[in-house]
């Protein structure tokens, strides 16, 4: 018998593709527009990701596609401001590195020393700080200011006012929407805002005028820096341990077992090289996409090659350069408005891997990991080493692991 997830590239996937690409396609740009990245490099870095975390699966290629990861959003809004977008790029590539290396461990020493290493209780309260300390810059962008808060860019009331549409139509899309629309609830946001943006006069065109039709996207370099890589390599633990959950997932859309084929020790490899890569060009960090995922489930659509002319579509359309300058037009407002959701959605999924996996937060030494870990990194903690800072989200992680490893268990814990 057939496997409905057998990999059959043909031209009639191409449609799917074409659909696929653009369920994930607001959440693709989101981060790169939001960060200060060039979006057509997003979309060349996407497609990239895709083929070469194929190539390395090709054992059992699952039908996921790879792109912009939300949780790094906060290390590269403040790396793009201290070190540029080539000191940052440095770190996102290390970061890559750092799950090629897990990977090297899982293929020696089995999956389960990363659950060992990196607990509920150590990356639930990790994911939480993601999206907590990020929500002064929704706030910010949604009041028509720079992300900051320094300077006022648009009208507050007129801003206020299209960043509540573009929020609530993500909300009724999320909750009522039906069929493909469910998969877009960020895309609808979007449209929704620019609309109201454009009735409001607040959108300029200046950037879509001036931008070519057909264009090289702008791709970076990364140039070594040491401190962006001590920044950004912790955030890293996060997504890493999210990866084993999207795995889990789409295994259990398609009824295959891609945790022992091609394995985690291949799909975390690809992951990393995808990262890497688009590192190396001045792209985003890749992850799998749960937008996708869900597309996979309703449309019944199993066959890995369909992400492949996903990733084929998102590399033509990066030479695109009126997309990119259409993007650029978006006001502030109807990205803030996205955000008011999205980074407290960010930080609902850290309370959700304590509550599936049962974390006992009455327990005194989970209490004392996840106190310790939100108020060093959202408190502002900073540790200097050799004239080397370590704070926020990364500090968060870094103590968090040693807590875990060095806290001795509650012995015969009963409540208070």
């Amino acid at each position: 018998m057939t496997s409905t997830a057998e990999y059959k590239f043909t031209l009639k996937e191409s449609v799917i593709g074409l659909q696929f690409l653009f369920v994930a396609f607001g959440a693709l740009v989101l981060v790169p527009i939001l960060t200060g990245l060039d979006p057509n490099v997003a979309l060349f870095t996407a497609g990239l990701g895709t083929l070469i975390f194929q190539i390395v699966t090709r054992q059992k290629v699952p039908p996921i596609f790879l792109a912009s990861s939300f949780a790094f959003i906060a290390p590269i809004i403040h790396g793009v401001q201290t070190w540029g977008i080539a000191g940052t790029m440095s770190g996102l590539v290390a970061a890559g590195i750092f799950y090629i290396v897990l990977s090297f461990l899982v293929r020696v020493r089995g999956s389960e020393f990363l659950h060992k290493l990196l607990p509920p209780v150590v990356v639930g309260p990790v994911i939480m700080t993601i999206g907590l300390i990020l929500s002064p810059v929704a706030v910010h962008m949604a009041m028509g200011r720079t992300g900051d808060g320094a300077v006022q860019l648009l009208p507050e009331i007129t801003s206020m006012i299209v960043a509540f549409i573009a929020l609530a139509v993500t909300v009724i899309v999320t909750l009522m929407g039906k069929g493909i629309f469910r998969l877009l609830p960020i895309f609808c946001g979007i449209i929704a805002g620019y609309v109201a943006a454009l009735l409001s006069g607040i959108v300029d065109f200046s950037s879509f005028t001036n931008a070519p039709l057909f264009a090289v996207p702008a791709f970076v370099m990364p140039e070594f820096n040491i401190q962006a890589i001590i920044y950004i390599l912790p955030i890293a633990i996060a997504p890493a341990v999210e990866h084993i959950g999207d795995m889990l997932a789409i295994s259990n859309v398609t009824k295959e077992d891609y945790l022992k084929k091609p394995g985690l020790k291949n799909t975390l490899l690809g992951d990393g090289l995808a990262t890497s890569a688009a590192s190396m060009l001045g792209g985003p960090p890749n992850t799998t996409y749960s937008e996708v995922t869900g597309a996979v489930t309703i449309t019944k659509a199993f066959n890995p090659a369909i992400m492949t002319w996903a990733a084929i579509f998102a590399i033509i359309l990066a030479f695109v350069g009126k997309l990119g300058g259409l993007l650029a037009t978006i006001p502030v407002p109807v990205m803030g408005g996205i955000l008011l959701l999205l980074f407290g959605l960010i930080a609902s999924i850290g309370m959700e891997t304590l509550i599936k996996a049962k974390t006992d937060l009455a327990d005194p030494r989970n209490m004392i990991i996840v106190s310790i870990i939100l108020v060093f990194a959202i408190g502002g903690m900073t540790f200097n080493f050799g004239g080397v800072g370590f704070s926020g989200i990364g500090l968060g992680a870094i103590v968090g692991i040693l807590l875990n490893l060095i806290l001795p268990k509650t012995k015969h814990f009963d409540g208070y």
